[in-house]
């Protein structure tokens, strides 16, 4: 891998600074310096900036409590999007959200450069359901649980069993889908008679979203995390 690729990689410094670096004789590969930031370095080199040891990372994983008003995506040329949270010890991965949240939507965002990961997050065939917290204009009945676990049929696709949980106050419920389609929780409500007025994801799979984030807030998931997942 190219030395530049190797640092940035580490989050020490973008690909511009590490020329920067590699000038004033600041890096070091397996104890000698560095003469040219594209060199190649073996997968098992110990690579120093001004004495420290890197760790290369190839993925960065990240969890962002997700404030309304912003889009899922990396640019759009109305609205501010997610990737604006992200810090600058992490710009240079180009991470990308997983899934999408509407605008209006709060809560647990996973923003990734892993695209597998991304796929296997997103992909209906692997049932990784969406748990999310709405407060509704009219309260939800009994029967309408076995309305969300029954599925639905839109026009454009048909959600799945979904499982809806009322709580002490019957306008305030929570509903985990496993698609994820656009507007599917206010549409699956719509469907039994009720308007969502605020919807806010709280877990992802058997991850929760951090509730010590401020909105706009962003952290790395840990190993534990990732295992929930």
């Amino acid at each position: 891998m190219r030395l530049d690729k190797y640092i940035s990689g580490c989050g020490y410094a973008s690909r511009k600074e590490v020329k920067k670096l590699v000038r004033l004789g600041a890096v070091t590969v397996d104890g000698e310096i560095a003469k040219k930031p594209d060199t190649d370095v073996p997968e098992d080199a110990e690579v120093r900036v001004n004495g420290e040891k890197l760790c290369y990372r190839e993925f960065v994983y990240l969890m962002l409590n997700k404030p309304a008003g912003c889009v899922s995506a990396v640019f759009d040329k109305k609205y501010p999007v997610v990737t604006d949270f992200v810090g600058e010890e992490y710009r240079h991965f180009g991470v990308y959200p997983v899934g999408r949240l509407d605008i209006d939507t709060e809560g647990l965002l996973i923003l990734t450069n892993d695209g597998q990961f991304a796929h296997e997050m997103t992909s209906p065939k692997k049932n990784v359901y969406k748990r999310y917290f709405a407060v509704l204009d009219k309260p939800m009945e009994e029967s309408d649980i076995e309305a969300f676990a029954k599925g639905m049929e839109f026009k454009d696709f048909t959600a799945k069993s979904a499982k809806l949980e009322i709580t002490e106050n019957p306008r305030e419920v929570y509903i985990e889908i496993a698609e994820g389609k656009f507007h599917q929780v206010k549409r699956m409500c719509e469907r039994v008679g009720k308007t969502v007025t605020y919807l806010k994801r709280v877990a992802i799979g058997g991850l929760e979203l951090d509730e010590t984030l401020e909105k706009g807030e962003i952290r790395e998931l840990t190993d534990e995390e990732l295992r929930k997942i």
